[in-house]
């Protein structure tokens, strides 16, 4: 159902917090230009967390109808209460997304069977394409691919993100899940070996700032060609590596601000990169061919 390079949309934010509307409309055509493969808003990476309830649906609403069916969107609705998650699941599909993604309920670490009966909650209630997200280092809760497995039984649910960094889950949940499930990693760093072990594609945080590669960096590997997407792929490894300096987005949103794309606006508790990480992120960008 989706593939390739699935940009982590940064939320374009002006120096107070407040968002920036005109500037996000700038950045998603910068990305439909680039070849990214699909936007994913209000993930991590959007800020999901610091955003209300509002303005988390008004940023859905102003991707749908900026994108306006050229490529696919995916809304970030996760939620550690299962009746919020429904609620902005449901939300996501009024506004036009074409599908959700959900990460696993955070804090209240429950068990396997609470995950299950999570997402199986959300997927009755809501009727549209789900893809599960498992990112135990934020969220101190890991879903295990016997987990997995159950839920790929659930006709709307058709994917996860992967973001342990372990590339043995794409082998343990293809075994038990076949081609149930679609597989996207969410760790830049392995996306080439991950997608030539079996995975179609990664929602990344580099293609913020290096979409046109990440694009085609992805259709390589998609397309079996590890040489060419290994190669790319090492024009890229220090913005893998140096986008995650501090929090994410926190690295990201300054380089797309150096980059003249965004305004330099976080909200906190996260707050502007460290000036002492601004010449590292600046030698990535360099080496990755980005110029201001």
């Amino acid at each position: 159902m989706f593939s390739g390079s699935m940009v982590a949309l940064v939320t374009p934010m002006r120096a107070d917090g407040s968002l920036d509307a005109d500037c996000l409309n700038k950045l998603i055509e910068f990305h439909i230009d680039a070849g990214t493969d699909a936007i994913v808003a209000m993930g991590t990476t959007g800020e999901s967390a610091t955003l209300n309830v509002e303005e988390h649906c008004n940023v859905i609403r102003q991707v749908v109808q900026q994108v306006a069916g050229r490529i696919p969107v995916i809304a970030g609705t996760g939620a550690n209460s299962t009746s919020e998650a429904i609620e902005l699941t449901q939300s996501a599909k009024d506004l036009g997304a074409d599908a959700a993604l959900l990460v696993t309920p955070y804090y209240n670490k429950p068990t396997q069977e609470g995950l299950y009966q999570h997402y199986k909650a959300i997927a009755e209630a809501v009727d549209l394409p789900q893809i599960l997200y498992n990112v135990p280092s934020r969220t101190a809760c890991d879903l295990l691919p016997e987990t997995v497995a159950r839920l790929a039984g659930i006709a709307n649910i058709v994917g996860i993100k992967e973001a342990t960094g372990d590339l043995s889950r794409v082998d343990q949940i293809k075994v038990l899940c076949g081609d149930h499930l679609e597989l996207y990693t969410g760790d830049d760093a392995n996306t080439v070996e991950f997608i030539l072990a079996g995975g179609q594609g990664a929602i990344s945080v580099t293609a913020n700032v290096a979409p046109a590669k990440m694009h085609e960096m992805c259709a390589a590997a998609i397309s079996g060609d590890a040489k060419t997407s290994r190669q790319i792929d090492k024009d890229l490894a220090l913005l893998h590596e140096r986008l995650f300096v501090e929090s994410n987005p926190i690295p990201v949103k300054w380089a797309l601000a150096e980059m003249n794309l965004i305004p330099n606006g976080i909200r906190l508790p996260l707050t502007v990169l460290s000036e002492d990480y601004h010449q590292p992120v600046r030698e990535a960008l360099l080496a990755a061919g980005i110029n201001k």
